[in-house]
């Protein structure tokens, strides 16, 4: 589902090179539930931005679906936005006066997709956050938790190939952040592919996989004890060594 080899991002400003991303490599498969987590500058924006087709690396690959990212021009990443990769984000990002449903139904119609499908597509992603009987309230009518399951039908309604969810928790309570963090593990139970841009160890904690960014570079990349049945691949030496470990001890 999705590669990245020696992925690199360097900004340039004047004279001064700053390195965000620095040779990252690893592998995402369809239906795995991934946290990436790093402290403040360690590239995981960067990265969040790149995986979401927002913005292209300064070398290296990122393979989506077998298809490389890095060459397309404009009007085909906002294709690969738009139908492959499901966005929440820590503002929500709804419209304020337009109706929960409304809402929902926006990707859809700058897909071209039919009024009828839309309608039926939105309310079964209503349906699947809970949300059923608040097509008609407006943002403003919604608490945090609300506004980001609303979100989550969004980002649902284009059946896409990849949620990605960056800091989708960062607004809310604790209660609210878990009712969320729930939603992700069921869609993921039911075979979806989920990742989070957090800097909450306790929601990192929720996904089977933790990256951990620092610097720029990839620092670990471990399962987390709820994937006790997913292989280990795709990483470094060093951690396929800390994953053999883990999976003696699990015998």
């Amino acid at each position: 589902m999705i590669e990245v080899n020696n992925l690199s991002k360097i900004y340039l400003s004047g004279e001064i090179k700053t390195t965000a991303l620095d040779k990252v490599n690893f592998k995402i498969a369809k239906g795995e539930f991934v946290a990436i987590v790093g402290p403040s500058g360690s590239g995981k924006s960067t990265l969040m931005h790149i995986l979401g087709a927002l913005d292209v690396a300064t070398s290296g690959e990122y393979v989506l679906n077998g298809t490389g990212i890095e060459d397309m021009d404009d009007d085909r990443l906002a294709e690969i936005r738009n139908k492959e990769i499901g966005f929440i984000f820590q503002s929500y990002n709804l419209l304020p006066r337009s109706s929960t449903l409304k809402n929902v139904m926006l990707p859809m119609m700058y897909a071209g997709i039919d009024k009828k499908e839309r309608l039926a597509r939105a309310m079964d992603a209503l349906k699947s956050v809970g949300l059923e009987d608040k097509i008609r309230n407006t943002p403003v009518q919604l608490s945090g938790g609300q506004k980001q399951r609303v979100a989550i039908a969004r980002a649902l309604s284009m059946s896409p190939s990849i949620l990605l969810a960056d800091e989708p928790t960062g607004n809310l309570p604790t209660g609210q952040s878990q009712e969320i963090m729930d939603i992700f593990q069921k869609l993921n139970n039911k075979g979806h592919t989920v990742l989070v841009i957090t800097h909450e160890d306790d929601i990192a904690a929720r996904a089977k996989r933790v990256i951990t960014l620092v610097d720029g570079k990839i620092f670990s990349d471990k399962l987390t004890k709820k994937d006790k049945k997913t292989k280990f691949k795709n990483i470094s030496a060093e951690n396929k060594i800390k994953a053999n470990k883990i999976k003696k001890k699990r015998k």
